[in-house]
């Protein structure tokens, strides 16, 4: 077992114990919304919040009772993506497809816009791999493969390295993007056996993290990012939260903590409306208003592109 698959399996699982470790009432974990979805954080991920309810860290994860409240305009399936093209593949956009690689995360972040994708019958497996390379085979004008899931690093590097295997095969890609938060909650999935199948790659690799806050640029994060900043784009994507980091402060510093960390900030994303989340949801005209605050405060290059995914749009829809 790997460093990081050792960390993986030594997290929390339930959200009374990570009160209790922060030192707070384990009693605030509400046992409905724990069941309606797992709680999972890394302890690395734990040991970057402070103390507090209020920490920006906890509030992304711990399970509450806000969950429990039924809210118009919310579904299970708010970006309409259960019915797939090919299993475990999605085809939203003209030139790029996503594929489902894994559908377990290293956390489970409460406001997830697939915390009811039904996993079992839609992630990608072997036995329909070739289904899906059938299809981006017969769809010339797919460029870029984009690896999704749940968390695509959840697979292991020789797994990772066995699809790129076959995706360089199919000869109109150009590009393998990996959407992940892994890194950000376990920095040690940033492996050199990982870098070196991808800089190996006749595509273009391209690697998109998710943080939401300054705080969960850490120390180990920044170290082991060096390697990769230096061999292929390292974007971010945000989600504008509340009680997270709705205000121009926190979105300030976070911005500068990524460029700090050689990371560019690429966009910030409008809640999307899964059942659950609704606390969690920045009204659009005061979203508006704190990304004007945003432009005022920042250079152009540091400031996201604020955005909501809208469905059957041909692309990501401007906010601003």
């Amino acid at each position: 077992m790997t460093a990081w698959q050792q960390q993986l399996a030594e997290g929390f699982s339930n959200s009374s114990t990570l009160l209790e470790y922060l030192g707070l009432d384990p009693n605030l974990a509400d046992p409905q919304a724990e069941q309606s979805f797992a709680t999972r954080v890394p302890k690395h991920f734990a040991d970057l919040m402070t103390p507090s309810i209020d920490d920006p860290l906890l509030r992304q994860v711990w399970a509450q009772g806000a969950e429990n409240l039924q809210a118009p305009g919310y579904s299970d399936d708010p970006l309409q993506e259960q019915h797939a093209a090919a299993p475990g593949l999605l085809h939203k956009y003209q030139s790029r497809v996503l594929l489902i690689l894994r559908g377990g995360c290293a956390i489970n972040c409460r406001y997830c816009f697939r915390r009811a994708f039904p996993y079992a019958e839609l992630t990608l497996t072997q036995r329909a791999m070739q289904a899906s390379l059938d299809y981006i085979q017969a769809h010339p004008e797919v460029n870029e493969v984009i690896l999704s899931g749940g968390d695509p690093l959840m697979a292991d590097d020789k797994a990772i390295s066995g699809l790129l295997d076959q995706l360089e095969a199919i000869a109109h890609l150009r590009r393998i993007r990996i959407h992940t938060r892994l890194p950000v909650v376990i920095p040690d999935r940033l492996t050199d056996a990982l870098l070196v199948r991808l800089t190996q790659s006749r595509l273009k690799p391209v690697l998109v993290l998710h943080s939401n806050h300054a705080q969960e640029i850490s120390p180990l994060l920044r170290e082991r990012l060096q390697p990769y900043v230096r061999q292929m784009p390292v974007l971010n994507q945000s989600v504008l939260l509340a009680g997270v980091n709705d205000d121009v402060d926190t979105l300030s510093e976070l911005s500068e903590a990524l460029f700090d960390a050689d990371i560019r900030p690429y966009y910030l994303f409008l809640l999307d409306r899964v059942n659950g989340a609704a606390h969690f949801e920045v009204d659009e005209r005061e979203a508006r208003a704190l990304y004007q605050s945003l432009q005022s405060r920042l250079p152009g290059f540091l400031v996201p592109k604020l955005a909501r995914e809208i469905p059957d749009r041909a692309s990501k829809t401007l906010v601003v």
